[in-house]
């Protein structure tokens, strides 16, 4: 459809007064912006659509910063990833570009990074937030979890859940954020899948539906069985810095799956999908979208294998950007939605000395509704001056 209808409540603000006044307005997806109205700061429906804001959380070391270069990586944002270790000859992360970062292996300071995707012909808009997984750090962490409409939960496949991963995870069912469940690092000795969806089921009380299945841990490890598609995605050892494409065998063809993963690994695998289908509910867009169920997958960041896989599937699930509750002059609470008139936004972080020869001072802004123009000036709510 080029034009959509729809109705929504413009709040007219005098002073300290709002005023609610339904109106029917028809949009073309095809503008831009409301070309006829000049003064109209209307975000496009099409560009609010296609947008998926997202937080990366988990506890240090599990592999959060890599996932993030491995999603710059299959977005096309770069071309080559570098390894996230503090040695002067290996490449440093994109996210992490503080000197201490850089010098420490680690992420310290939340960074936003922005990509876009196509799937099935569809462009999506995607900003990730890179937050550090460090406790000295986690006041970064809550702020920029304010800025996010979902959240990726990254879980080391040998650790299993970890102190600093419960206490995010709370952070982010406070703010009743959909949470997209990875288990990193296959490639390495795990849990079972099993024990992995016991926990997080057992110490979190949220329903798991994993969406991939991992065939094998360790050096056995032989790929994931992606559930939608029943297709096996076979893993293989590559250039960690480049894309790689698995190469995918049907589940249906059996013949041809037990020659490259053995009889062993099949039987295992046919075991575990009568047990997912008797036992594991279907995905549930409403439930996934309000935190009571989250989607599960199993990969490896380091080796870019599954990445790719969750990415698509993510797509498909995640939540768009939503309505925000603001409020007028500390006497009343109005609801804010993506499609309001006017341009909105609220500070979630505040980086200084980003250039060591500068006294310098970014703001990080989330902006709720409306088109951000340059130039233009905006209220401050608080300080009631306009900026």
């Amino acid at each position: 459809l080029n034009k959509c209808k729809f109705s929504y409540n413009k709040l007219q603000l005098s002073e300290n007064l709002a005023i609610g006044i339904d109106e029917s307005i028809e949009i073309d997806v095809n503008d831009n912006i409301n070309d006829d109205n000049e003064e109209s700061f209307r975000a496009p429906i099409y560009e609010v659509e296609r947008r998926r804001n997202f937080a990366i959380i988990s506890h240090p070391d599990a592999g959060k910063t890599t996932l993030t270069e491995k999603l710059l990586l299959f977005g096309g944002a770069i071309q080559d990833a570098g390894a996230v270790k503090a040695r002067a000859d290996q490449r440093k992360a994109t996210s992490d570009w503080m000197e201490i970062e850089k010098q420490r292996g680690i992420s310290v300071t939340s960074t936003v990074l922005s990509f876009e995707y196509k799937l099935n012909e569809y462009d999506y808009h995607l900003n990730l937030l890179d937050t550090p997984g460090h406790a000295d750090f986690s006041e970064d962490t809550y702020r920029t979890l304010a800025a996010a409409d979902n959240c990726v939960m990254l879980i080391d496949a040998a650790k299993g859940i970890e102190d600093r991963t419960r206490k995010l995870f709370e952070v982010c069912r406070m703010r009743k954020l959909p949470i997209f469940t990875f288990t990193n690092k296959m490639d390495r000795p795990s849990l079972t899948p099993f024990e992995i969806i016991d926990q997080l089921e057992k110490e979190f009380n949220l329903e798991c539906v994993p969406m991939n299945w991992p065939i094998g841990d360790g050096d056995e490890f032989q790929g994931v069985l992606d559930r939608a598609t029943m297709d096996v995605h076979l893993f293989q050892r590559g250039d960690r810095r480049k894309k790689i494409t698995a190469s995918i065998v049907p589940y249906s063809n059996t013949d041809l799956l037990i020659d490259v993963i053995g009889q062993q690994f099949y039987d295992k695998l046919t075991e575990d999908i009568e047990m997912l289908d008797s036992l594991i509910p279907a995905p549930d867009m409403n439930r996934i979208q309000n935190g009571d169920q989250t989607p599960l997958f199993f990969g490896s960041a380091m080796t870019n294998f599954g990445v790719e896989l969750f990415l698509k599937t993510f797509l498909s699930y995640a939540r768009r950007p939503s309505e925000r509750i603001a409020n007028i002059d500390n006497i009343e609470d109005i609801t804010i939605p993506p499609d309001y008139n006017e341009f909105s936004g609220f500070v979630f972080k505040l980086q200084a000395n980003l250039d060591p020869k500068h006294r310098d001072r970014m703001a990080f802004i989330r902006i709720c509704s409306g088109t951000y123009k340059k130039g233009m000036k905006v209220n401050h709510n608080r300080m009631k001056k306009n900026n």
